[in-house]
């Protein structure tokens, strides 16, 4: 059945808090304005310059779930980038080198007080490096240039995950989807792997299910690790695979994604 876009978000930095979004830019190469520009990579590896590199090899939910606490904001035509916790501002800077040091540093401090991190212990890996030219997406999880992906996920499969989690409250935010759409079946989302959709004047190809990790489990809000997520998708819904969301493939474009936007299969 038919559903409409409810909900859009970028992430500049990865593994930061999204910024919602009235609209999404799909650019000429398919991925998306804005996002997943900027990164914090370690010291330790061999990659020196912007270049796409694993999540291992950088700070993220997956080794830091206390990320999830910090909110970022970043001004594209300023090209300044905010991280605040709570009503603090821990950093507020240009994409100049002295403002990514100071940027870097203050991520870097923060993570360090956290009970689990990847730094302490591992001098090798300071100081981090803020990496990214503040306008290229490529900081996925994969560097498949060829298939660049938008994710959108069903709101009805949120609610049946978070029904089974036992979470009346369950995030959206968790998944870091790009589209949030109401209106479908739960699961149905699914069962579009292998064909295409339409949103307003856009089309997609769907070639797979989105791969979860552990970053799922960290709360948006408090940044704990507080709900099993990876073993309530394979246990109580019997997937092999912990997956939830699509990986959407643009087949036109350069165009806009706008709340409200119709999401249907195209015939």
């Amino acid at each position: 059945m038919p559903g409409q876009v409810a909900a859009l978000y970028r992430y500049p930095l990865k593994s930061g808090t999204p910024e919602s979004r009235d609209f999404l830019e799909l650019l000429p190469n398919g991925r998306v304005a804005g996002d997943r520009v900027l990164a914090l990579r370690f010291a330790d590896t061999e990659l020196a310059g912007d270049e796409w590199g694993p999540k291992q090899g950088m700070l993220v939910l997956m080794n830091t779930p206390s990320l999830a606490r910090l909110k970022v904001r970043f001004d594209d035509a300023a090209q300044r980038l905010s991280i605040t916790l709570d009503a603090k501002t821990l950093a507020d800077e240009p994409l100049n080198a002295q403002g990514r040091r100071r940027i870097a540093d203050a991520i870097a401090e923060y993570a360090l007080a956290q009970e689990e991190n990847p730094l302490k212990g591992h001098p090798e890996r300071l100081p981090l490096r803020l990496i990214g030219d503040g306008k290229t997406p490529r900081y996925f999880d994969a560097n498949d240039l060829t298939a660049p992906e938008v994710t959108m996920h069903s709101r009805a499969s949120l609610r049946a995950l978070g029904e089974a989690l036992g979470s009346s409250n369950f995030d959206e935010r968790r998944f870091r989807s790009n589209i949030a759409v109401e209106g479908t079946q739960a699961w149905e989302d699914l069962d579009w792997v292998g064909k295409r959709i339409r949103i307003g004047a856009l089309e997609f190809m769907i070639p797979r299910p989105k791969p979860r990790c552990v970053a799922t489990h960290a709360n948006p809000s408090t940044g704990l690790r507080d709900l099993q997520v990876l073993t309530t998708l394979t246990h109580t819904f019997g997937q092999e695979r912990p997956s939830f969301a699509v990986a959407m493939v643009a087949l036109n474009g350069p165009g806009m994604i706008r709340v409200g936007d119709l999401v249907e299969v195209v015939p």
